[in-house]
């Protein structure tokens, strides 16, 4: 059984020949068709966007449609052949789907309503992907027992990952201020709420998580106050397919990125300190997987 919680619709394979103006991407199909497809990821796409890569495209026949091609992912060989989503609209999608399955133990008896895009934050100005909360139902009118207790409402912002070095998923891949705030927000609701920092690993080639220290110091640095003042981080692992998408358990958490030798893609040499030993890590959970 293939126990997807996405199931993509056929896909068609290219060869990218370059991404520009964030939106766009010139793509060979296997026809020898040139297109130009939409570029769901309006980021930088370290790592992911090389030209000459293997790609997959979905075809949409709406007439509404000025590009009928959407990017979904593209094949990259860091650690070995792995599909990466670059389809920024999925994530969101897919973490619904698998709340709705309540495939997450940390998260599965602590919700029975699920609320999207939630008004929060300072004058209610910021959106938070996901609201759960724990809405108390009567198992039966004479007794007027519960089928589950009142517990926090859960606040959970989803981030999608492509960022790797080597076997250790890194985000953000560029400054992200939206980010730096997200995380503000998220503490700013302790203790009245459970908050969680959900990373969508989009790939399934790596098994540990850290932010990217190399790339924006300042949100490595919130992201590490976050936690120790009660911040959840949940770094979920995700095979990517041309079939589906599947959950495969979370990756290992840890606190600083590893070090980085200083390219001109990363121009940061990261440091350890005093911090890391003070944050307590996410065990990963090992499940099996067959590469597409």
């Amino acid at each position: 059984m293939q126990d997807w919680i996405y199931r993509y619709p056929p896909l068609e394979t290219g060869v990218l020949l370059k991404r520009y103006k964030r939106f766009f991407a010139d793509i060979e199909l296997t026809s020898g068709e040139v297109i130009t497809a939409h570029c769901p990821n309006t980021g930088p796409m370290t790592g992911v966007s090389t030209p000459g890569s293997l790609v997959k495209v979905s075809r949409s026949d709406s007439p509404k449609r000025k590009l009928p091609y959407t990017w979904e992912m593209i094949q990259v060989d860091d650690n070995e052949p792995t599909w990466v989503g670059v389809n920024t609209a999925l994530p969101n999608r897919v973490i619904k789907l698998a709340l709705a399955q309540r495939l997450f133990p940390e998260l599965a008896n602590s919700y029975n309503e699920i609320c999207c895009e939630v008004p929060y934050g300072k004058e209610l100005k910021s959106r938070v992907d996901f609201l759960l909360k724990s809405v108390p139902i009567p198992l039966s009118a004479a007794t007027k027992e519960l089928a589950l207790c009142e517990q926090l409402p859960i606040y959970l912002e989803v981030k999608s990952v492509t960022l790797s070095q080597g076997t250790v998923a890194l985000f953000p891949d560029t400054v992200t201020t939206r980010g730096q705030k997200h995380l503000r927000e998220l503490m700013a609701l302790l203790p009245q709420a459970r908050a969680i920092m959900l990373y969508f690993i989009n790939r399934g080639d790596c098994l540990s998580f850290a932010p990217a220290d190399s790339y924006d110091p300042v949100y490595g640095q919130l992201l590490r106050e976050a936690v120790l003042q009660g911040v959840e981080v949940l770094p979920c692992r995700f095979e990517i397919t041309p079939e589906g998408i599947r959950y495969l358990g979370l990756a290992e958490f840890l606190p600083m990125q590893p070090p980085v030798i200083a390219t001109a893609d990363v121009p940061v040499v990261t440091t350890h300190t005093e911090l890391e030993s003070n944050v307590e890590f996410n065990k990963p959970q090992s499940r099996s997987r067959t590469l597409s």
